[in-house]
């Protein structure tokens, strides 16, 4: 079996399934997977400040629910940086190779 494998990817020329670079496509997939990875990422720290902010414009006073969400948007926000940097960051580290 594994004779055969090995048989069958000697035979594949990367030029005719698309690949011209398998290292600028290595680079692409990896851009690709993070940049969903942090879009999804993103938009659920957006989703939990609505969330929070709702919290809180319907705490009604109550010391507890107020902080709790003080702090899930606080946690978000900072999230949402901790994101953002990331993002600069690995674009900055994958157009430099």
């Amino acid at each position: 079996m594994m004779n055969s494998l090995r048989l069958l990817a000697a035979k594949i020329d990367p030029a005719e399934i698309g690949i011209t670079d398998p290292v600028k496509s290595a680079d692409g997939a990896i851009g690709t997977v993070l940049t969903t990875v942090y879009t999804w990422a993103g938009i659920v720290a957006v989703l939990i400040i609505i969330v929070a902010g709702y919290l809180y414009v319907t705490s009604g006073g109550n010391s507890t629910q107020t902080k709790r969400a003080k702090d899930a948007i606080l946690g978000s926000v900072i999230g949402l940086v901790v994101i953002i940097m990331a993002f600069v960051i690995t674009q900055f580290v994958l157009g430099r190779f």
